[in-house]
């Protein structure tokens, strides 16, 4: 992680073959490398940690080695957000730190796909009612940070059962329908978010926003926040 991590770096959870065929294109593909990285609940002080901890927010960040698995680009695996106490589903925050990521949205029914394209410095919103998987398309590691509530655990089962996400994106580009989403529509495109309103803007980095408690305030109450992102993403994404 050098030239994009200077704190401690603890030992990663890596993702290996076994615990992503389910969601493969090809689940029979063949590997023997480690397919991603996730280096979670990072900070580079004490006291840093301390303010994630009060507010109940966890600072990660993933590697995606740039490989292909049988003609599909190398992907996360894939979840969905639970809801907080008010009824309102958590959402996430990513930055691309190295690279470029392809990140795929979808509505749980799958009624809405979203690609956003992004390069470094560019933010990605998960809003509540998204799950979301992220490719890495180049030829390059992709490294990205992310902001989320530490008060959730993800839901990786609706994307093991479905065999993955609504798209599979493969070598070169194409995108191919996933035939277990057959009502799925085609897939739209977005740009990455700005939320100049809280401070998130391309030349702040995720990890500049500790020591800003509204900053973050929208990854546990995100019902105060929804007129604001519906207002960001130019009604691109659709708050639920």
């Amino acid at each position: 992680m050098n030239g994009y991590w200077d704190g401690p770096k603890p030992e990663p959870q890596v993702r290996t073959i076994d615990e992503m065929r389910e969601v493969l294109a090809d689940p029979g593909c063949p590997s023997d490398q480690p397919l991603y990285f996730m280096y979670r609940d990072l900070a580079r002080t004490d006291d840093d940690r301390e303010w994630l901890r009060q507010q109940h927010v966890r600072y990660d960040i993933t590697v995606i080695p740039a490989r292909t698995l049988c003609g599909e680009y190398v992907k996360t695996k894939g979840h969905y957000h639970t809801e907080n106490p008010a009824g309102t589903l958590y959402p996430e925050i990513y930055e691309v730190l190295a690279g470029k990521g392809h990140y795929l949205l979808q509505t749980k029914n799958a009624d809405d796909v979203v690609m956003i394209e992004a390069s470094v410095g560019d933010k990605i919103l998960i809003p509540p009612g998204y799950g979301h998987v992220t490719i890495n398309p180049g030829r390059e590691d992709l490294a990205m940070a992310n902001l989320v509530s530490s008060e959730f655990s993800s839901n990786y089962g609706p994307y093991g059962k479905l065999q993955g996400a609504a798209y599979y994106e493969m070598e070169g580009g194409a995108l191919v329908k996933n035939p277990r989403y057959p009502d799925a529509p085609p897939v739209r495109y977005c740009s990455p978010t700005e939320v100049p309103e809280i401070g998130i803007e391309k030349g702040v980095g995720l990890y500049d926003l500790i020591g800003r408690p509204r900053s973050v305030a929208f990854l546990n109450h995100p019902e105060q926040f929804m007129e604001i992102f519906a207002d960001v993403t130019g009604g691109c994404l659709v708050m639920r």
